[in-house]
């Protein structure tokens, strides 16, 4: 199996504006072809974590997520982010994978964050994703989600390496960000990819990036401070499969259904 890369772009949003957003990021990425395999941006990496403008909204044929093809097929990597997605009526913060294939899968947010009404907006997903590059199995998990491990626990039946977390998650709880994150990894014996953004957005919310990627064994690979900032970090396969073999916590894990 050979080794994964992974670009963490942790980025100022600016507010509600798509296209500015796209063209700069264009930019920002433009250099990555032939030096990664999947580039992560945060989550509603487009207009910011606005939920109360209807024509924010895009189908998958869209606008974002055609950008998101765009630039996989020409960086020959895969890009990964999340939108504001109008499907039959209804509102999804969607986590898209666009292939340089052209091939698209997409996760719905499971948990919307009461605390800021989103779940009054959008509806919450129903389905645990697991994604594949290379012989690497990844599951996508979008901002608050990471409170909640129960729904990202490594099963024996369904197993995956990597958990990749996008979010907009405020400076207010970093510490709760950089502490469930290192948890994440430790529990489920995976690496773990967390893409946050910096700035503030329109509501005055700041943010402060604490992007990170941390190793199986709970070890800080990458950590961005409060600044616009992109780094591509290996995952190594055999690394993962080593700890694996020494270590079995996964295998004396509790047996349990979810009840979606």
């Amino acid at each position: 199996m050979i080794n994964l890369r992974v670009t963490i772009c942790q980025v100022s949003i600016g507010w509600q504006a798509k296209k500015q957003n796209l063209a700069r990021y264009a930019e920002l990425i433009s250099h990555l072809k032939g030096e990664t395999d999947i580039i992560v941006f945060p989550e509603t990496f487009t207009t910011g974590f606005s939920m109360k403008n209807p024509e924010l909204s895009e189908e998958m044929a869209g606008l974002t997520v055609e950008w998101m093809k765009a630039q996989s097929v020409k960086l020959n990597a895969d890009v990964v982010a999340s939108f504001i997605c109008k499907e039959d009526g209804k509102l999804y913060n969607r986590f898209v994978w666009a292939r340089p294939n052209g091939s698209l899968d997409y996760y719905n947010k499971r948990h919307l964050f009461s605390f800021a009404n989103e779940d009054e907006f959008f509806t919450a997903g129903t389905e645990r994703k697991i994604f594949e590059r290379h012989g690497w199995k990844m599951m996508p998990q979008v901002c608050y989600d990471l409170r909640f491990p129960v729904f990202s626990r490594n099963l024996k039946s369904d197993r995956y390496d990597v958990l990749i977390y996008v979010a907009n998650w405020p400076k207010a709880r970093a510490s709760a960000w950089k502490s469930l994150l290192v948890a994440r990894a430790h529990e489920n014996q995976c690496y773990v990819v967390g893409v946050n953004r910096v700035g503030a957005d329109g509501n005055g919310i700041e943010y402060q990036g604490d992007s990170m990627v941390i190793s199986p064994k709970g070890e800080v690979l990458a950590h961005l401070d409060e600044n616009e900032a992109l780094e591509t970090v290996v995952l190594s396969w055999d690394e993962l499969s080593s700890f694996r073999d020494k270590f079995r916590p996964l295998n004396d894990a509790d047996n349990f259904e979810l009840g979606l």
